[in-house]
């Protein structure tokens, strides 16, 4: 049995990539806050080294990062902790070990003053402690000297955990209106389909060491603002008896936030299907199905 050592167990992608469907022969070893600090580098060199030694790891997915966007401009310490000494700590016990480790990133490295999807080589420029935290991240991953690929998502929604989905089918339950903004654009990501993707990625790796690795972008396919992706999950919810609300679409200077926010986080896909094959549905495909698990399957 070949093992991947998955970190975040508990989280929305940690929780995706356990359900996730794996190769025969392979399997997800889940790490949770409980089971490894990564604010501990000594631990996480530790974890790494003893899978090494007793049944080796075929790779490293770290899926854990420190999301809290606005409570990152307060615990400055806590987010580069975890967000950059961490994927620090695993690809130089990647390196050591002789595995492959795909880090999570995000489209919060970007200004999002682009009016395309941002491209891989595009000039990354965090507008907030979060996305330049991540950028620490994906450096020390690519000086690290381990087999890498670096998987920058944004927008990640699930059945599980606290997200824009699950938020949004909350609020309807209490009340008939609410407030969001229109002036952010992105393309929504299921959890489970970047999970299949991080392991398709790190199973590639693991086997080919040839195989590409450097960075790519994933999300699910189509442009929307957060107002828009609002009025359709309140649309398939009522179409399956769940509960809806109208949304009334205000401007971000209207909704103020300690951190800022990229207004366009469209992320281009051309290298992760060059790469890898992989082809990312379209959101509304992938909404439907997290909708199915919530709610119920449309009559």
């Amino acid at each position: 049995m070949r093992s991947i050592l998955v970190t975040g167990g508990n989280g929305q992608l940690g929780t995706a990539l356990r359900r996730c469907t794996l190769p025969k022969g392979w399997q997800v070893v889940a790490f949770d806050r409980s089971r490894l600090d990564l604010a501990d580098t000594a631990a996480i060199a530790a974890a790494v080294d003893a899978g090494h030694c007793e049944s080796p790891w075929a790779a490293v997915i770290n899926a854990a990062a420190f999301t809290a966007v606005d409570r990152a401009e307060e615990e400055v310490v806590a987010a580069w902790a975890i967000n950059a000494l961490a994927p620090a700590a695993f690809g130089a016990a990647c390196a050591r070990a002789g595995i492959p480790l795909v880090q999570v990133s995000t489209d919060y490295v970007f200004d999002g003053n682009k009016r395309e999807a941002w491209e891989i080589d595009d000039p990354v420029g965090p507008l907030g402690v979060y996305g330049a935290s991540k950028l620490g991240g994906e450096l020390a991953v690519r000086t690290s000297g381990a087999l890498h690929a670096i998987v920058r998502t944004g927008w990640v929604v699930s059945a599980h955990g606290r997200n824009f989905v699950t938020t949004m089918l909350r609020i309807a339950a209490e009340k008939g209106e609410v407030r969001v903004v229109d002036d952010q654009r992105g393309s929504p990501t299921s959890a489970a389909d970047l999970a299949q993707a991080l392991i398709t990625i790190a199973t590639r790796l693991a086997q080919d060491r040839a195989a590409p690795g450097g960075t790519v972008h994933f999300s699910n396919v189509g442009a929307v603002n957060w107002a828009e992706f609002a009025s359709e999950i309140f649309r398939a919810s009522a179409e399956r008896g769940g509960p809806s609300a109208v949304v009334e679409p205000i401007k971000s200077e209207d909704h103020p936030t300690v951190a800022r926010r990229p207004t366009n986080s469209l992320l281009a896909h051309s290298a992760i299907i060059a790469s890898y094959g992989i082809v990312p549905r379209s959101w509304q495909e992938a909404l439907d199905g997290i909708l199915d698990e919530l709610i119920g399957r449309k009559a």
